[in-house]
Parts: C-alpha cells; structure tokens; sequence
C-alpha cells in the first residue's frame, strides 16, 4: 500500500528506530511514546486492522505475540507492560495497518473500560 505510514516504515522509506526485525514483522520505538517503553509491533504485510484477520493469519499472530514477549523481557518490562490495538476509525485506529503497543515502564495499573 503506497501511502501506508507504516508500509513506508518497512521499506525504510520514513526512518524509525528498530527494536526487532525478521522476515515477517518489524518491531520500533513510537515517535510519541505514551510511557517510557512505547514501542509498535507491525506485520510486514499489509493488514488493515484486526478485523481483517483470518484463519490463514494464525501463525503470524502468533508470531507477534511471542515476540512481544521476547521484546518485553529484553526491554526489562515482563513484569507489567500492556498491550493494545485499536481496531478501526471509531475505536481510535489512526494509522490503518495492523500494529501492537507494547507500553510499559511505568504504573499501568489503572484500569481499562
């Protein structure tokens, strides 16, 4: 998708600050961080949100979160970090590629919903 944010992460066409990266998925520091470990997880391939995924996407998600896990202890955050991923306009989705937050580093105890 050409004028994806984060399909031009991928192809290095804007800069980011990679934390992981492999064949399938890319993992960087958010230019906003809503805590001091603020990063994004993203498949390389273009998925819009999570109400596209299918049965087919099993294995890449799976991927992702395990990686998340790996991303966490790596950056010290295993004890308590939160995940989260806006699916669509109206639940605040910005940017409509499918990425996870993995936010820690501070008190997160406050609860959702």
């Amino acid at each position: 998708m050409t004028d994806c944010v984060f399909c031009k992460i991928i192809n290095n066409a804007i800069p980011s600050t990679k934390v992981y990266e492999d064949d399938q998925i890319l993992a960087f520091r958010d230019i906003a961080p809503a805590a001091p470990t603020h990063i994004l997880v993203i498949p390389k391939r273009h998925i819009a949100s999570m109400a596209e995924i299918t049965p087919a996407d099993s294995a890449l998600i799976g991927h992702i979160f395990a990686k998340i896990a790996d991303i966490a202890r790596d950056e010290g955050i295993a004890d308590g970090f939160r995940i989260a991923s806006n699916c669509g306009k109206s639940a605040g989705q910005t940017v409509f590629h499918l990425h996870f937050h993995i936010i820690g580093g501070r008190d997160l105890s406050l609860t959702i919903g």
